[in-house]
């Protein structure tokens, strides 16, 4: 029983240091010498709990996925309306990337190596959900569908994701992940446009200007 605590510590010491150097410098920036180091054991003692560094990348992946279930899950157990929960969640997802190292390896990892599942797979299938639901109770307008929705709701992920590994140190003119995407999720909400404004649709026909040239 002792040995097989101690192996689950190591184990979770190994993958969290994975974690740090995967989300720093990325899988083919990272070495198993690299994380033997930032977790202070030998080569020998990583290899013989993860033999490749694939198995530590599929182990990070797993983490950061596990982790963001849990917190839909306690998310998504809340009475909000699904259109609300939809917002709720893009906010969390952003939480976890500033707080969980294994989260932004996962998104990073699920992108760097071919192959393995992204880590959006984790939380799209409860995204697309409620916005059916949405569409179904009539929070969303009619030409709103929910797979558009469903894209948008991707770009503003992957855009707070950019935002979050585009910040430098603590400078003060950086506000945080999540509050700057709760105000583009305000733009999204209630439009941009002004009452009156000329706004073409750019998937609508093109205009008489643009079929003279």
């Amino acid at each position: 029983m002792v040995r097989q605590e101690r192996a689950v510590r190591t184990r979770r010491i190994l993958v969290d240091a994975a974690a740090a150097e995967f989300d720093r410098y990325g899988y083919d920036g990272t070495s198993l010498s690299r994380i033997s180091g930032v977790a202070g054991m030998s080569i020998g003692a990583v290899t013989f709990h993860f033999p490749s560094k694939a198995d530590l990348a599929d182990a990070v992946q797993r983490e950061g996925r596990t982790v963001t279930l849990a917190a839909l899950e306690l998310l998504t157990a809340q009475p909000v309306p699904p259109l609300r929960m939809v917002v709720d969640l893009t906010l969390e997802l952003a939480g976890l990337m500033e707080r969980e190292p294994a989260v932004r390896s996962a998104i990073r990892l699920g992108r760097e190596r071919p192959g393995t599942e992204a880590w959006s797979g984790a939380w799209l299938p409860t995204v697309r959900a409620l916005l059916d639901r949405a569409y179904e109770s009539g929070q969303l307008r009619a030409d709103a569908l929910p797979a558009d929705v469903t894209t948008l709701v991707e770009h503003l992920t992957n855009g707070a994701e950019a935002y979050l590994r585009g910040r430098t140190g603590s400078d003060p003119a950086f506000e945080s992940t999540v509050a700057q995407l709760k105000r583009v999720w305000h733009l999204a909400l209630v439009g941009v446009s002004a009452e009156g404004a000329d706004v073409r649709d750019p998937a609508g026909p093109p205009s008489e200007d643009a079929q003279a040239s």
